[in-house]
């Protein structure tokens, strides 16, 4: 699976609470991906990307 944050994050929080694994905060202060996502990750991805307030999580299975 490949994840990438769009431009327009609002730093809610909310990709980071939900899969510390893949998202943290930048230097930017907005999220970013920080890692490969794994198998195990995958849901958690899914998640994040379908909750984000501003839908600019996107990732490709």
């Amino acid at each position: 699976m490949k994840v990438m944050i769009e431009e327009g994050c609002i730093a809610c929080g909310l990709c980071t609470a939900t899969c510390p694994e893949v998202f943290a905060f930048g230097d930017d202060g907005l999220a970013c991906v920080i890692a490969s996502v794994e198998k195990e990750n995958e849901n958690e991805v899914k998640t994040a990307a379908e909750n984000c307030p501003v839908s600019v999580i996107e990732y490709e299975e």
